[in-house]
């Protein structure tokens, strides 16, 4: 599953629902959470099914963001949807939705100290495809301010964590909550790329093209890993040369996952 951008879409805005499917995103979040209003959300639960048909219409995967404390009734009508996003994420409420809700991917956001301390537990349960931080949240726990150097640290747990379970990592090192700052948004994409993350959340469509863009291999990238892969054909030696740098088997592998991407 390629997730290069997710954007999140106020479950209950019909206008900006109806306009999903044209902002280029490889998934959508329907958010019945923080974005709705207490006393609209029964409104925008029972609209989900079309919600999410008219937001995955152009191919998008859709995904539905849930509530802690209506988790069941929101998960039960977000049904027909691609998986859950599942805010303040623990072992117990991943084991929870896995057992009696929908049989649907869930992605964790991990929110709260315990949570992070918690995160390998809950990427390696089964029925987790992907984790991402809360940033505000999270930040918000640890009475922190949700910048890009306290976010750096927990978030890199969670992505280790991803990685060696096997799971997507989604995120930037800052908040999404800032969304004007587009050039800052691009930096701090090709960051966490760097780092191995697949994608990220935007709350506005501006982002769409730039998290597309940069979790996505360059021209470069995928010239030098066709070169790789086919010089490691030929060659019977266990490490090789190319461009004057030493290729062996973890460079193969990464140059192998670079035209995987495409």
């Amino acid at each position: 599953m390629r997730l290069r951008s997710l954007l999140y879409v106020p479950a209950d805005n019909e206008r900006f629902i109806a306009k999903a499917h044209e902002r280029g995103a490889d998934a959508i979040i329907l958010d019945l959470e923080d974005s709705v209003r207490p006393e609209h959300r029964d409104a925008a639960r029972k609209s989900l099914g079309t919600s999410i048909r008219l937001a995955g219409q152009a191919g998008a995967k859709v995904f539905v963001r849930i509530n802690t404390e209506s988790a069941t009734e929101d998960a039960s009508a977000a049904a027909g949807s691609d998986g859950l996003y599942v805010p303040k994420a623990s072992r117990a409420r991943i084991e929870a939705l896995a057992t009696d809700g929908p049989n649907l991917p869930l992605f964790a956001l991990v929110e709260d100290p315990m949570a992070l301390l918690d995160v390998a537990a809950i990427a390696a349960h089964s029925a987790v495809s992907g984790l991402a931080a809360g940033g505000e949240d999270l930040a918000t726990a640890l009475g922190a301010v949700p910048d890009p150097d306290v976010l750096r640290t927990p978030k890199l747990l969670i992505h280790y964590a991803a990685k060696a379970h096997g799971k997507l990592s989604l995120g930037l090192f800052r908040s999404i909550a800032d969304y004007a700052d587009l050039s800052a948004i691009e930096h701090a994409a090709k960051e966490a790329r760097r780092h191995g993350f697949d994608g990220a959340s935007c709350v506005h469509p501006s982002a769409v093209p730039i998290l597309n863009a940069v979790f996505a291999p360059t021209s470069e990238e995928l010239d030098w890993a066709h070169r790789v892969l086919a010089t490691a054909e030929t060659n019977k030696a266990g490490a090789f040369r190319v461009d004057g740098r030493m290729i062996d088997a973890p460079i193969i592998a990464r140059a192998r996952s670079i035209l995987s991407q495409t």
